[in-house]
């Protein structure tokens, strides 16, 4: 069977509804993961969600920022939400797919949402680099002490880091910017491949490709001058990893009317 699943930083799940909407009936992922939805559990729009055929939903959020949801398809077995960092700030949630998902029966998904981290790249004088950093400690830790990847196992997200030289639009202009600094990118690098996890985009787009999932709203005409970063990702466990088909970059969800500054990322797997 194929699976395809997807993740997007929806900026506000309410204000961006319709979007949510018509990228589900468009792209029709068996999973959608969901980050900064920006919304308290009793305001989220649980029916509305299920309305465009996905009626197994869990979430976490808050009022105002933050926030995760999974939509679905394909029932659940179980789903968990980790608390990082000391915080119950609706960081992770994850689903592992019940035994009516047939060949996906078992596989377990991971959608975390890094914190962006702030302007300033010194954790001494910016508690929200601190905190970055810190949150990349913790998730290091975790892939190697509870092993996640060692069964099949995806984990996608808005990660808040564009790793690679050719995930930004210049490597060296944004050396000294949140997001691509040397010990974020180096960071998230080692605990991706301490745990065992694949860069789906990556394994199947390879640099020199260029590859970006975010344009700044300060930018105004975002399209034409193409300053992106690739802040989105999918990771698949080892044993997933041949199962990797495609990955997908919707960019077009960008130019919508009142669009997210984040667009959706695929990944379809053939198990």
């Amino acid at each position: 069977m194929k699976l395809k699943i997807s993740t997007w930083n929806i900026n506000s799940v309410r204000l961006r509804l319709a979007q949510v909407g018509r990228f589900l009936t468009e792209a029709r992922p068996d999973v959608l993961c969901l980050q900064e939805t920006k919304c308290p559990n009793d305001r989220f729009p649980l029916k509305d969600l299920q309305a465009f055929g996905y009626p197994h939903v869990v979430h976490t959020g808050q009022k105002g920022y933050n926030g995760v949801a999974i939509l679905s398809r394909l029932p659940f077995a179980n789903s968990e939400s980790l608390s990082m960092c000391g915080r119950t700030d609706a960081r992770h949630i994850s689903v592992t797919l019940g035994h009516e998902a047939n060949a996906a029966s078992g596989v377990t998904i991971h959608n975390f949402y890094v914190p962006a981290g702030g302007d300033i790249p010194d954790p001494k004088l910016n508690e929200k680099f601190a905190h970055k950093l810190q949150f990349l400690a913790e998730l290091r830790e975790w892939g190697g002490r509870g092993r996640p990847a060692r069964s099949p196992a995806i984990l996608v997200g808005d990660l808040n880091i564009a790793p690679l030289e050719h995930d930004v639009w210049s490597h060296k202009q944004l050396l000294d910017v949140v997001s691509h600094t040397p010990v974020e990118t180096e960071a998230l690098e080692k605990l991706r491949k301490e745990a065992g996890w694949t860069d789906g985009m990556r394994h199947l787009r390879p640099e020199p490709e260029k590859i970006y999932s975010w344009w700044s709203y300060r930018s105004p005409d975002w399209a034409a001058a193409d300053k992106g970063r690739r802040l989105d990702h999918v990771w698949v466990s080892e044993s997933l990893t041949p199962a990797l088909q495609d990955i997908e970059v919707t960019r077009e969800t960008r130019g919508w009317e009142r669009p997210s500054d984040h667009v959706p990322v695929t990944a379809t797997l053939e198990l």
